[in-house]
């Protein structure tokens, strides 16, 4: 049974911000997330003048390109998390991929987008992929992480608010629709990364989200 393992929010703290000219430059960061008992999610809004993030008490430091109402909330699966823990031989715990869900015997990244999942009381549509930053390499401290995770391609799932509600650890994954386009979550990232064939595609298919689409077209 697909479920939730845990719920994840962070809390904004200063990192270094490596620069050419100096290091004392700091930023804040929500990257960091850890477990808590449950969540409440709503739809945000846009990113410009919205809430931030879909999820209650989640704060962001990057609003510019994080959070609005097409990346309310992130889900990453525990396999996925699993697979990059043996191949960088360090423990990865839930919420260090700066994800609200992690998700236990789902597979995020074959989600068609579009997919609405029930999950407790909420509704939620995949609405995308995530794409990598130096924000989240800084916090691996991985050497060429932004390489290494856009080789790999499954970069989880950013999900649309549908109907708000909670959401709590140990909730099953319930898949209430499946769009018939057939595009998946990596399909849109291999599209927003240059493919752009695929990106032709999924615009003639009318597939994903309005602003999917336009990120596209541009």
């Amino acid at each position: 049974m697909a479920t939730i393992r845990s719920v994840n929010v962070g809390r904004l703290v200063p990192t270094e911000h490596p620069s050419a000219k100096t290091r004392a430059k700091t930023r804040a960061t929500g990257i960091a997330k850890a477990p808590v008992t449950s969540i409440e999610v709503r739809d945000p809004g846009p990113k410009k003048g919205g809430l931030g993030s879909g999820v209650v008490g989640d704060e962001l430091g990057d609003h510019r390109h994080h959070g609005g109402s097409d990346q309310a909330v992130y889900a990453v699966a525990r396999e996925e998390l699993d697979w990059w823990a043996g191949e960088l031989g360090r423990e990865l715990p839930d919420g260090c991929f700066g994800e609200n869900l992690t998700t236990q015997g789902l597979d995020v990244d074959a989600a068609i987008i579009g997919t609405r999942w029930r999950i407790g009381s909420a509704l939620l549509e995949v609405s995308g992929p995530r794409i990598p930053c130096r924000t989240f390499a800084r916090h691996l401290g991985e050497r060429g992480w932004v390489k290494r995770f856009s080789a790999r391609g499954r970069t989880g799932a950013y999900l649309r608010v549908v109907e708000p509600g909670r959401i709590a650890a140990g909730d099953a994954v319930e898949v209430v629709s499946v769009p018939e386009h057939g595009f998946t979550v990596p399909d849109a990232f291999r599209a927003l990364m240059g493919d752009r064939e695929l990106a032709e595609a999924i615009i003639a298919a009318g597939a994903g989200t309005d602003l999917l689409r336009a990120e596209l077209a541009r």
